[in-house]
């Protein structure tokens, strides 16, 4: 079944013509939105926050319920974003709710950030690839950067033929991550005392003052690690019935996400002392060598490689929606609203492939995305707020899901994203920097863009 797009915003600039929107397929369901949802989101932060979050907390209770804390953060997100995507099912993620709640200009900063840091996140984990690939066959070891641009190009050629191939693709890969680390957590609890114990030191735990800022640090490092949750958004209008199955991936999605982080933390303090996970870049790793001995480093690396396949998958699904969102808005190349006969929007999907690409080649997707990663709760922060303006703005208008407990839910999230992002600030000045300086160069570019779309201008 073929769905037209839907209607455009209101907000400064009008609707768009029929015969300039794209067309989507509305053949997704919840299976999906969970799929995209866990390949999205489960990738190299549960390999690394670990380290960093016993690095601060050195209490078993302390550094498991940071975890917690994290998962109930993504939640109070979830319930209000599920009210979003329910009420407004247009795919394109946030940018969405952005430009139709507040205006085209905040919706080209949600955008703009958002699709920039995926493809440089699709760089950054497919170069990851290319390098595990190498450690465990030491004959392709001089070519990390092929097997990188060959991972790129292969998952956007599958997703080329529609969003059928795009939507299985992704469960397929997803369900393979979800089977590899349920393995492994399985064989550190089968094993269990049976490995060494570590002689690492234990320090003296924080209190006071250094207590709340270890805690603070320690939160940064999980709620980026649950960063994702929101993946089943980006395809609302794509979902069918998505008053129902948007807010059912969404909660799938997370509570799935909270048991596997939550369970993965478990298996690796079952199998080592807090002291010894403490600083690890690789915390999983090092519990996978106690499990397996020296094999553990191979099984390590296999579980990665294909647990980051599908976050690759689900980077081009997104990055190309959120272009094509935005093309099809105005304020991007109205061409790459063209949308295949397969349902996959093709010209965004080639685009948004090629930046990858691009990132791969010249090894500056870390400063990008280190240096947007001040947008990634901003973005957040947008959607909260939208929800607030548009159940004053549009009371009447009909929402098939409404937000458990608004506005309390909703507020806590809100103030939540908001002290996440003053901390995050204080605790990196210098890409912060950049940040606010790309921020103020996006406001003339944004001018330009609609200049060229014909489209009027709305206030900033």
């Amino acid at each position: 079944m073929i769905q037209s797009s839907a209607e455009g915003s209101p907000i400064a600039g009008g609707a768009t013509k029929p015969s300039e929107r794209g067309r989507l397929l509305s053949i997704l369901g919840v299976g999906f939105g969970l799929a995209v949802i866990i390949g999205n989101t489960i990738a190299a932060g549960i390999l690394r926050a670990p380290g960093e979050v016993a690095a601060q907390l050195n209490n078993i209770w302390l550094f498991m319920g940071v975890w917690v804390a994290g998962g109930l953060y993504a939640l109070l997100g979830a319930i209000s974003v599920a009210e979003l995507g329910a009420t407004i099912p247009r795919s394109g993620g946030q940018y969405v709710f952005a430009r139709h709640a507040i205006g085209d200009y905040a919706g080209f900063i949600v955008g703009w950030s958002d699709w920039i840091s995926t493809c440089g996140t699709t760089a950054a984990v497919s170069i990851t690839i290319g390098d595990y690939t190498g450690r465990l066959l030491p004959a392709l070891a001089g070519v990390r950067v092929s097997i990188a641009l060959t991972v790129v190009i292969l998952f956007a050629l599958l997703q080329w033929r529609g969003i059928r191939w795009g939507s299985g693709v992704q469960n397929v890969t997803s369900l393979l991550k979800t089977l590899a680390f349920t393995a492994l957590v399985a064989a550190c609890f089968a094993v269990g005392s049976r490995g060494e114990p570590s002689t690492a030191t234990h320090q003296g735990a924080p209190s006071g003052i250094a207590l709340f800022v270890a805690i603070i640090i320690a939160l940064q490092a999980v709620v980026y690690t649950y960063d994702g949750w929101t993946g089943a958004i980006y395809f609302s209008e794509e979902v069918r019935d998505p008053g129902k199955n948007i807010p059912r991936a969404l909660f799938g999605g997370v509570a799935a996400i909270i048991v596997i982080y939550l369970m993965v933390n478990a298996a690796i303090l079952y199998i080592l002392p807090l002291s010894a996970i403490a600083g690890e870049d690789l915390a999983l790793g090092k519990a996978a060598q106690v499990v397996f001995g020296p094999r553990g480093d191979a099984v390590f690396r296999t579980i990665t490689i294909i647990s980051m396949l599908s976050g690759v998958n689900a980077y081009h699904l997104m990055a190309s929606r959120v272009l094509f969102a935005m093309s099809r808005d105005g304020l991007f190349w109205r061409r790459a609203a063209s949308v295949n006969a397969g349902g996959t929007p093709a010209v965004s999907l080639l685009l948004s492939a090629a930046v990858a690409v691009v990132f791969v080649l010249s090894g500056t997707f870390e400063q990008v995305t280190a240096v947007l990663a001040f947008f990634f709760v901003t973005n957040y922060t947008m959607s909260f707020v939208s929800l607030f303006v548009l159940r004053w703005r549009e009371p009447e208008r009909p929402r098939p899901h409404r937000a458990w407990g608004y506005p309390w839910t909703t507020g806590i999230a809100l103030f939540g994203s908001v002290a996440f992002l003053v901390g995050a600030i204080r605790a990196d000045p210098r890409n912060t920097k950049y940040a606010l300086a790309a921020l103020a160069l996006s406001y003339p570019v944004y001018r330009a863009i609609k200049r060229l779309s014909g489209k009027h201008i709305a206030p900033a």
